[in-house]
């Protein structure tokens, strides 16, 4: 097993050092390198990653600014010389943290705990399969079988899920591409429902978990093939 790995930090010499470690490991590949953020968000983009060394302070478009740009980013490996940002990477939910220089053996322990987590995120089931949301300027993981529905606020969206509500800046058009089809169906202009959620409804309502909310009644048709083939 090996990681699709890119490299993105604006010092030469520091890419050179990590692509030296990297096409050592047997279990990392090179796929790319990258001077700054946006040649590298066009390359995530184009290109199946597994993980990215990511160096922080780079001008214009730092890390940070980096990851909080991509919907559903690759494992991440940030490193960095200033070791303030080490307790901020972990907001963004990083693998790991390398502090420059870079030792070997650090190194090594950051790739393992990459795979494990890797490993991990193959086995998950399909009950746990999650995407990633921005609020309170942290992103945060929602398991989509955790969400019952999704609810318009104005220019925000409440996610209300069984840990509590969750509210982000967005649309429900532009969440909903997010949402797997199979799984979820906006029902009126303002709800999106996770039909696994569903208990029962009429022509006007329609029921979650103890809770009603507002059906169009030209989805009413659309709502009851969706739950046949659920």
């Amino acid at each position: 097993m090996k990681l699709r790995s890119i490299i993105v930090d604006d010092s030469s010499m520091q890419r050179i050092a990590v692509a030296k470690l990297v096409n050592k490991h047997p279990n990392l590949i090179m796929v790319a390198e990258y001077s700054n953020a946006i040649e590298a968000k066009n390359g995530i983009k184009n290109n199946e990653i597994d993980l990215i060394f990511l160096d922080v302070e780079m001008p214009i478009i730092n890390g940070f600014d980096l990851l909080e740009s991509l919907e559903n980013p690759p494992q991440v490996i940030l490193i960095t010389g200033n070791p303030e940002y080490a307790l901020k990477a972990f907001d963004y939910d990083v693998t790991d943290y390398l502090h420059k220089p870079i030792t070997l053996t650090r190194f090594e322990a950051s790739i393992k705990r990459a795979i494990t987590k890797y490993e991990r995120m193959q086995n998950v089931t399909e009950e746990e399969e999650y995407i990633f949301v921005k609020s309170n300027l942290k992103k945060r993981k929602v398991v989509l079988n955790d969400i019952k529905w999704i609810e318009a606020l104005g220019d925000y969206i409440k996610l209300v899920t069984n840990e509590g509500n969750v509210v982000i800046l967005s649309t429900m058009k532009s969440f909903e591409q997010k949402l797997p089809k199979d799984k979820f169906l906006r029902i009126h202009k303002s709800y999106i429902v996770n039909l696994e959620k569903v208990v029962k409804f009429n022509s006007k309502n329609v029921e979650l978990e103890g809770r009603q909310v507002p059906l169009s009644r030209n989805k009413k048709d659309e709502l009851a093939e969706a739950l046949y083939n659920v």
